[in-house]
């Protein structure tokens, strides 16, 4: 959302899908909202069709009266112990840090200031949250207790629509008209109606309402620019001088952004950009790449592929060091995978999206015709293509259960 767009909502109050909320902050601790008060709302969103919760304006005046720099990580890190802590099962919502301009008396000619805010996107959550308020969802500008038999049925719907993968799902303020038809005309022959395969396909899904939206696969590579509905589905690309990450260190970043497809061309021309090329003397003089492309392809496309897109406020991180690149991926494997047998089995929690990617065509120097192969291969194929020239495996492995880490090593003589 513009931040104009926010500004022009603030001004209007709160609603069905917008919560304004003061921040008390007393000596070192925060002591507003109170812990159970923010996960009473937070829930009661998710419970809901979703919504923002904005953290740093008062709700009766709606004044933008802000956030001290120093402590919007307080605030922050109040918000991720609740969303974990008191919200059951946890919430994993998007947390964005931004500023607003605080309106002054035009006739005193003040310059205009802008004060730091928290913004909180909680979206409809394929299950029932309790808090400890107990169960609660969002009427309008307010939250209410579900009654005992509407509990229920929103219980058994949510398990019944829980069935349907994420990347299925509708996506909360798209309509179709945001669908780039061109874009969507890849994955349609063209003998059929598009406006019929689009539905077919499931890139047009229509919500708990019956309201058509872009589902979550049609959003992230049927539009120009996804990021407008799911800000965290990018790559951030850093390029660091030494063996590990300081910022003071770092040669060349990118945020990659737009269609899924577009993201795993900029990321892999990131690296070829910033790798190096080496030369050892066998026969005569032979130049040896820092890394296979083969590899740092099958790399991006299994990351586009097979993240976790329900967890807000994550993106994937690909970050290039002098003798390794790190690939940091939202979300643990799927379904019974294990690290150690990724190439000996084939599961997708994004079933959509592995489709689609599998009918986009490749450039010829990643070694295939269509980005995703269905067979399984990705991983087989960086296994052989780094041990091939480096003499050494990739390594993949889980952070706190929420992150698949696989790092390549660089080949020698680097």
């Amino acid at each position: 959302m513009k931040m104009q767009d926010l500004a022009r909502r603030i001004r209007l109050g709160e609603d069905s899908t917008l919560e304004l909320k003061e921040v008390h902050i007393e000596g070192n601790k925060v002591k507003g909202p109170r812990r159970a008060e923010l996960a009473d709302e937070l829930a009661a969103f998710a419970n809901s069709n979703g919504g923002l919760l904005v953290l740093g304006v008062n709700d009766k005046t709606r004044t933008v009266v802000g956030i001290p720099l120093d402590r919007l990580d307080d605030v922050e890190g109040l918000v991720r112990e609740v969303c974990k802590d008191s919200i059951k099962p946890s919430l994993a919502p998007g947390i964005y840090r931004d500023e607003l301009e605080v309106s002054s008396d035009p006739g005193l000619h003040e310059p205009r200031i802008s004060k730091p805010i928290l913004i909180v996107d909680v979206p409809r959550s394929s299950f029932v949250h309790q808090s400890p308020g107990g169960y609660f969802q969002r009427i309008g500008s307010s939250k209410s207790q579900i009654e005992p038999t509407a509990l229920w049925r929103l219980m058994t719907l949510r398990a019944q629509t829980s069935t349907v993968a994420f990347d299925e799902s509708p996506v909360r303020g798209t309509k179709p008209e945001d669908l780039d038809r061109s874009a969507a005309e890849r994955f349609v022959s063209e003998e059929a109606d598009l406006d019929v395969a689009v539905r077919k396909l499931g890139l047009i899904v229509k919500d708990a309402d019956g309201e058509e939206r872009l589902s979550v696969g049609g959003a992230l590579l049927c539009t120009p620019e996804p990021q407008r509905w799911m800000p965290a589905a990018y790559i951030q690309a850093v390029l660091y001088a030494g063996d590990r990450v300081d910022e003071h260190y770092q040669i060349d970043a990118k945020d990659i952004v737009g269609p899924l497809d577009v993201q795993v061309s900029e990321a892999f021309d990131f690296v070829r950009r910033n790798m190096r090329i080496g030369a050892v003397k066998r026969l005569g003089r032979e130049e040896v790449p820092q890394y296979s492309e083969q590899a740092v392809f099958e790399a991006l496309a299994n990351a586009v592929a097979h993240r976790d897109y329900s967890i807000a406020g994550s993106r994937i991180r690909l970050h290039m060091f002098a003798d390794r690149i790190e690939f940091h991926v939202p979300g643990g494997l799927a379904n019974t995978l294990k690290t150690d047998t990724l190439h000996l089995r084939q599961a997708t929690r994004n079933p959509l999206i592995v489709s689609l990617l599998a009918r986009c065509p490749a450039r010829p120097e990643f070694g295939r015709r269509r980005l995703m192969d269905q067979r399984g291969d990705g991983v087989p194929r960086i296994r052989k293509k780094t041990q091939d020239l480096t003499g050494r495996l990739p390594e993949y492995s889980l952070v706190d259960k929420s992150e698949l880490l696989l790092v390549l090593p660089a080949a020698v003589p680097f």
